[in-house]
Parts: structure tokens; C-alpha cells; sequence
């Protein structure tokens, strides 16, 4: 897909001489286009369900609902083992190929069955104040900051795990320089094609467009791709 995209991208900024964008630019480009539209799942999967259980909408547009939520599947992750720092003494999520990162925390679980409660740095300190309050083995809680999760009883250093969605993987646009000009090579051990749906093809090169237009200063793209983008937001709605 990756590449059909990139020729559609080429084509309509070569037009009239418009300009050019490097491999490395459209990969840019390509990754906050995807990061964009991922992102906008999320927003479109909870206005839509609200409409639903509004019985605001039709059966049909119950399956789009459905589908959405499939999609978003695709990024959900569970019960990945948390690595643990014995120094820091913090959890934290372990590196993995082609670096993913984590975009929403479901949920933390200890020894598969309990689930730790996510809690705030003011209120683990109010906790583990008082013997009656304090986090258990039975009932565990967690803080998060950017260094990992603290977990709590600090007797807890295994078993646990986390339920998470991910962002989707960087696409790249890999090519061979032929002469002056560069091939797409997909053989290429680093090469990333788009994890969306192919039919959010349109979409990733109108926003492509968008970025690639205010790069090159063009503003009748920009403004074409906006009216395009409207356009699939309306069909949509």
C-alpha cells in the first residue's frame, strides 16, 4: 500500500511542476498522517457508540461501530510480562521490534488474576499511611510516571503484566538509488508498510498531501486536500 500511496503523492505534486518530495520526507510525512487518523479512531469509536446506544443510528451504521472496533483491536495488546528494574525498583515495558509505543494502558495485572489498581502519587502516600489502607497482594496498586510503573506492595518484583494498546508502527518507504533516482525496494530489512486499513489509502494521501503542500509552500494542495478531507469526514458522519 505504502508505495501505490507514494505514486499518488508524487503525481499529484509533480503536476504543473509543483515541486518534489524526498523519500525521506514522505516517510515523515507518512508517519504523522497515520499517527493522525489512528489517533482520530478513538474519538470517532466514542462519538459513534454514543450515537449508538442513543439508537440514534441505523443497524448499518452499527457496523461501522463494529468495524472501528475491530481495527482498534489490531493495536490492543495483552498480557505482554512487564521487565523489572531492581535498582529503580520499577516496572517497565520491554523493548520491542520495530518500537511501537504504548498509546493507552487498559490495565496492569499481578499473577494473571488481579488487577492493579492505577492510583495517584498524593493518594499512594495517603495509603500506605495507614496498615488498613495499604496496598496488599490482594488488592495492588500502581503509580505511573516516566520512568515506569511503581508498583505497590513493593514486594511484588514478577508476574506481571500489562493490557495495552499500541501506536501503530512507523512506516518506511524503502528504495534503492538507481542512477539519480530512487526505487522502492520493500526488500529492504527496515521496511515498514502502512498497519491502517487499506481503505484509509485516500485518507493517508490526502493528509500526505497536506503536510507535503505546506512543505513545498503550495497552498491550492493544502487547500485541495482540506476540501478532500472534508469531504471523507462528511461520508463518514
Amino acid at each position: 500500500m505504502i508505495n501505490t500511496i507514494r505514486n499518488t503523492v508524487l503525481s499529484i505534486i509533480s503536476k504543473d511542476n509543483r515541486g518534489y518530495i524526498t523519500p525521506e520526507e514522505f516517510n515523515l510525512f507518512a508517519r504523522q498522517a497515520q499517527l493522525e487518523i489512528f489517533k482520530q479512531y478513538f474519538y470517532d469509536f466514542g462519538r459513534d457508540l454514543i450515537k449508538q446506544n442513543a439508537r440514534l443510528v441505523t443497524s448499518e451504521y452499527s457496523d461501522h461501530v463494529e468495524r472501528m472496533e475491530h481495527v482498534i483491536n489490531t493495536f490492543t495488546v495483552n498480557n505482554e510480562v512487564l521487565g523489572y528494574n531492581a535498582i529503580s525498583g520499577k516496572f517497565y515495558l520491554q523493548g520491542v521490534i520495530g518500537s511501537p509505543t504504548l498509546f493507552k494502558v487498559n490495565r496492569l495485572v499481578y499473577n494473571l488474576n488481579t488487577e492493579i489498581e492505577q492510583v495517584s502519587q498524593y493518594k499512594i502516600m495517603n495509603l500506605n499511611s495507614s496498615l488498613l489502607t495499604a496496598p496488599s497482594l490482594k488488592y495492588p496498586a500502581y503509580i505511573l510516571d516516566e520512568n515506569g510503573y511503581s508498583v505497590y506492595p513493593t514486594s511484588i518484583t514478577s508476574n506481571v503484566t500489562i493490557n495495552y494498546i499500541r501506536t501503530p508502527i512507523d512506516p518506511k518507504w524503502t528504495y534503492t538509488m538507481v542512477g539519480n533516482v530512487p526505487l522502492f525496494n520493500p526488500a529492504q530489512q527496515d521496511y515498514r508498510d502502512f498497519e491502517l486499513p487499506v481503505s484509509e489509502g485516500p485518507l493517508l494521501a490526502v493528509k500526505i498531501l497536506q503536510y507535503a503542500g505546506l512543505s513545498i509552500r503550495e497552498a491550492d494542495v493544502v487547500q485541495a486536500m482540506e476540501s478532500e478531507e472534508a469531504i471523507d469526514i462528511q461520508k463518514k458522519a
